[in-house]
């Protein structure tokens, strides 16, 4: 059986190359970040495409009646013909890596920086152009502030924010109680 992964990137793809082919891809990463940021803000309706108790049709209905005039014509074939092959459930996973590959694409890597206040401007274009020496893609950065830390910085990279660098405090701290417990 395959992984969901795999599965979003086998719809991704194709999706992505087909908005390239019809110069409509940044409207259709724009419906993709759309649709995956309702997805995590509106439980209710993550769940309705989840649930086995509603019938795929009536989920593909709901889908073209939400989206009709919001999406384009394009993105809301995808999602129907997505909902017909029984994948609705996945289809905040679709979103999201068709936004990842088009990030790629473009060569843009999200950035993540955590430090125990909010960056001024100088900061945060000094942090943007770390972030850039580092990747070598265009920074797109976001801020989190959390005093947790205590001091310093943490800063993820990519869309699932699986690398990183943390001089924070904390981890400084965390770093130094396992060495004294070796």
């Amino acid at each position: 059986m395959m992984s969901a992964g795999r599965i979003a990137v086998r719809y991704a793809k194709p999706l992505l190359e087909l908005a390239k082919e019809k110069r409509i891809l940044d409207e259709v990463k724009e419906d993709m970040e759309s649709f995956s940021l309702l997805c995590k803000e509106n439980r209710d309706f993550a769940l309705m495409l989840k649930s086995p108790i509603i019938p795929h049709l009536k989920k593909a209905e709901i889908l073209s009646k939400a989206f009709k005039d919001k999406y384009t014509e394009l993105t809301l074939e995808a999602l129907g013909l997505i909902t017909r092959k029984n994948r609705e459930a996945l289809l905040e996973a679709i979103a999201n890596e068709f936004v990842a590959l088009y990030n790629e694409m473009k060569g843009i890597s999200k950035v993540a920086i955590t430090t125990t206040f909010t960056l001024d401007s100088d900061l945060k274009t000094s942090f943007e152009n770390l972030a850039k020496d580092i990747t070598g893609n265009i920074p797109l950065v976001f801020e989190i502030v959390d005093p947790e830390i205590l001091g310093g910085y943490i800063m993820k990279f990519g869309d699932k924010q699986d690398k990183q660098i943390d001089d924070s405090v904390k981890g400084q701290l965390k770093e130094l109680k396992l060495k004294f417990s070796k």
